[in-house]
């Protein structure tokens, strides 16, 4: 999911700084593909495994990761909550923008000596395999919030007005000085800590347009400061742990997997083959935007990428045959909700990454799950149908459907073989990421139309800011479910969730209005990074498959995602539709329901989820 601008956006920095950065980023993401391919190639071929490239490839991936969020500040493409800047009046919109920069600034500033301390602590920590200080890979994370720091100063003084500053400045000193001094008092109020500022404080800034990645951050650095004596320090290392997964070395070359299938046009040629087949029938034209959905998005791994590959291709046919736009969206956006267990998901990745469950596990899983939602949401499409005007339409001759289905068939073979690769255990996700990259851009190369040099640079700084916006995301979550666990917090939680009436069923239930809630306002990816360390201890103690429950958390939170009037994604279907989200709500509520209806039963019915594990 891409991030919300800003309405009010910033200035770009500069290319004094940004040129090299870019550029430093473009050769590190080029950097870890190249050495992913070395280790796959010397492994499987030659039978002799390079033991320093995994060390090589982490080192180069948290400087991308610090890099690519410094280049996100810089493009105004860090994930943040934008309902209420819609809402208030335009004088408003300025004051806003300038406490959310105010606010990261602060949070950055109060992280800048704790990560110095923390790259200085590890020179005495050297790496198993090059046997190096570990300090020139954690270096990435003052280095970064260096960088970060003064890209968002220098935007809250070209992008606000003097009072705006001065007033957001008061502000946030006032309600400094005023913890300060209260310090005493709040550390005696225990678990109520965790209401102020995990939830409320965190809550605002959400509000106030801060980017939701220093959301967390600052009121995990607040809670930390103010409520208890642990060091910053700690807060460094959390972040570091969270952005420094092996596992996910393969977010940001599926996020340029998904630029190449833009790109080379390789997800167009899937519609045009399903168009053909399927046109011709009552509803068949719903079947073709929801099928092709659930292709593409195993090749991207990115919701908006599917919907703006599927979109223009199909709408202008399906409004021919009396389609109404609202109608349009609805599909669209359920759609998307459905396909996102499709691998090569980066939530299924995230979530593994953070929960501890089997990547294979949940890429084998996630195709069965999203094939019952596809069901639930074609039988409610053919329904909605049965109106459809089909005067006119004919079916395509076989030499059509024989012509699309040859210029499909290398697209279409990728989604099954990164599924079947992982799924199997032949080879990891990160591992198979890079061997994808390398196909699509092949044949992007050699039968769609290629890629040329400059866009191809302007893909790779993509990516990055993408990721580095993610991973900041993952690193700053990480460090606030931390801060939640010291509390005694999660203990409590799971003696609550454990003691309901109804067993493991009131607890799906739970998790179901849980997820949904938080996918309406977080996204995905926060939502999962905060919650999955306290929710997967709990259901492994009522006895529910890990698999089984990764992916009704997945399901719920898509399903939040699209539901209005709150949820990012449903927004995001209007805009690349154009369509207003007013004329569009109406419609969009049986799709919801079908997918809860599915979610239920996923639920309810393990086998689903896990029969061909």
């Amino acid at each position: 999911m891409p991030p919300q601008a800003l309405t009010v956006a910033p200035t770009r920095f500069g290319a004094m700084l940004m040129k090299p950065l870019e550029a430093v980023s473009a050769g590190l993401l080029v950097l870890i593909i190249g050495l992913l391919l070395l280790g796959v190639v010397s492994r499987y071929v030659f039978s002799l495994p390079i033991v320093w490239v995994d060390e090589v490839a982490s080192f180069a991936f948290l400087w991308l990761a610090m890099l690519g969020s410094a280049i996100a500040i810089d493009r105004n493409e860090h994930l943040r909550l934008t309902l209420l800047l819609n809402i208030v009046p335009r004088p408003v919109r300025g004051p806003m923008q300038a406490f959310a920069l105010l606010v990261t600034a602060t949070f950055l500033a109060a992280m800048l000596q704790p990560a110095i301390e923390y790259a200085m602590e590890e020179w005495y920590i050297h790496t198993p395999a090059l046997g190096i200080p570990n300090t020139f890979r954690v270096a990435a994370i003052p280095f970064g919030i260096a960088t970060m720091l003064v890209i968002t100063l220098v935007y809250a003084v070209r992008s606000s007005t003097m009072p705006a500053l001065l007033g957001a400045a008061a502000i946030v000193a006032v309600a400094g000085g005023a913890f300060w001094l209260l310090s005493p008092a709040l550390m005696g109020l225990g678990n109520l800590n965790i209401l102020i500022f995990l939830v409320a404080m965190v809550g605002l800034c959400l509000a106030a347009t801060v980017p939701i990645a220093f959301c967390f951050g600052i009121g995990t650095v607040a809670f930390l400061t103010f409520t208890t004596h642990v060091p910053i320090f700690i807060v460094v290392g959390r972040m570091d742990e969270g952005m420094s997964s092996l596992i996910l070395l393969s977010v940001p070359i599926f996020v340029l997997l998904g630029c190449v299938l833009d790109a080379t046009g390789m997800g167009k040629a899937i519609v045009d083959f399903l168009a053909s087949l399927l046109g011709h029938v009552r509803a068949g034209m719903s079947y073709v935007l929801l099928g092709s959905l659930f292709l593409v998005s195993g090749i991207s791994g990115s919701k908006v990428s599917d919907m703006a590959t599927v979109a223009p291709a199909l709408f202008p046919e399906m409004k021919r045959r009396g389609y109404k736009h609202k109608e349009l969206i609805a599909l669209l956006s359920t759609g998307a909700a459905m396909a996102d267990t499709v691998p090569p998901s980066i939530v299924l990745i995230v979530l593994g990454s953070v929960a501890g469950v089997s990547i294979a596990g949940l890429f084998t899983s996630g195709f069965v799950i999203a094939m019952v939602l596809l069901v639930g949401l074609a039988v409610l499409a053919r329904w909605r149908a049965r109106g459809e005007s089909m005067s006119g339409v004919r079916c395509a001759p076989l030499s059509t459907i024989w012509g699309t289905m040859v210029i499909a068939a290398p697209a279409l073979v990728l989604p099954f073989l990164i599924r079947s690769v992982v799924g199997g255990g032949i080879a990891t996700a990160t591992e198979v990421s890079t061997i994808a990259v390398l196909y699509a851009i092949v044949i992007g190369i050699v039968l769609y139309g290629g890629i040329g040099l400059r866009k191809f640079y302007d893909m790779l700084v993509e990516t990055a800011a993408l990721s580095g916006a993610i991973l900041m995301i993952l690193g700053t979550a990480l460090a606030m479910a931390w801060a939640l666990t010291q509390t005694g917090f999660a203990q409590k939680l799971a003696l609550f969730m454990t003691g309901l009436p109804g067993g493991w069923i009131a607890f799906m239930a739970l998790t179901i209005v849980v997820f949904m809630l938080l996918g309406c306002v977080l996204e995905g990816l926060p939502a999962i990074v905060l919650m999955a360390p306290l929710m997967f201890p709990i259901a492994k103690s009522l006895g529910i498959n890990d698999v089984h429950y990764a992916m009704v958390v997945v399901t719920a939170m898509n399903i939040g995602l699209m539901t209005p009037p709150i949820g990012i994604g449903f927004y995001l279907a209007c805009k690349i539709g154009n369509v207003s989200p007013d004329e569009a709500m109406g419609a969009v509520w049986p799709y919801l329901l079908a997918l809860l209806a599915g979610l239920i039963v996923i639920a309810l019915v393990p086998g689903f989820s896990t029969f061909l594990l």
